[in-house]
């Protein structure tokens, strides 16, 4: 089937697949994505379905095997490639449950080109099930045309953080006893922001951060945010101010 205006349809549902598409490469879906296309959108054989792959963009594909035990997709035209990508990362200390799938979510959504946990002293939360913040990332992406997801790394303790920064990446971090407003202080290129866990960096982990070369103290403002609504936050002014929003 040959992509026309028509076809994919706008509503045909959107899935990511972690394997890299080509014209005519047959995908065979995991057990949730079937259900969900076969069983709740009741798609069936020659429907349409569009995929994304955080590799080469997005293609049009179709159904060509619909069985309980063997679901398969053909792409068939690509349709965009990967998106560009603005190097942000955004480095935050992890906050409980709901809080941080939300913050993952958000973050894809926004743009961030990867998401760095970062563990302090006063952080609360040491574990993390990174299989469930890529899920919600992944369904973030699908949501809303995403065509790339962040990168997910392993949670890293504040000091080998700091001790590993790369050279040419600026380090904006939250300073909650002062620093500069981010139109001020950030600037082209490579960039990171940092955030702490509730009750902020302490005093001797904030001296650490400053002693950095690369790093510049960070005001959001007047008012008292939560750790995830400062990451949104600073995320989107730097977006705004440095990023892809301009």
């Amino acid at each position: 089937m040959t992509a026309t205006p028509a076809w994919p349809p706008n509503s045909a549902p959107r899935l990511f697949v972690d394997t890299s598409l080509a014209e005519g490469a047959e995908v065979r879906l995991d057990a949730a994505q079937a259900n969900y296309l076969l069983m709740v959108m009741r798609l069936g054989v020659g429907d349409a379905v569009r995929l994304f792959d955080d590799r080469t963009g997005e293609w049009a594909a179709e159904i060509v095997v619909a069985g309980r035990r063997d679901a398969r997709l053909r792409a068939v035209a690509h349709l965009a490639p990967r998106e560009p990508m603005p190097d942000l990362w955004l480095c935050a200390a992890p906050v409980k449950r709901q809080r941080i799938d939300w913050l993952a979510e958000k973050a894809c959504e926004l743009g961030v080109a990867r998401l760095v946990p970062v563990l302090t002293r006063r952080t609360v939360v040491d574990r993390l099930n990174l299989d469930r913040l890529r899920a919600h990332m992944i369904e973030a992406a699908e949501q809303c045309g995403r065509t790339a997801l962040p990168v997910l790394d392993e949670p890293v303790k504040l000091p080998a953080l700091l001790r590993d920064w790369p050279a040419d990446r600026q380090l904006l971090f939250a300073d909650e006893t002062g620093g500069a407003p981010l139109p001020e202080v950030a600037r082209a290129g490579p960039a990171a922001i940092l955030i702490g866990p509730e009750g902020g960096f302490d005093p001797a982990e904030r001296e650490t951060i400053r002693a950095l070369p690369q790093a510049r103290g960070l005001t959001l403002g007047p008012r008292i945010l939560r750790a995830e609504t400062a990451a949104l936050a600073a995320v989107s002014l730097w977006m705004a101010t440095a990023g892809d929003w301009r």
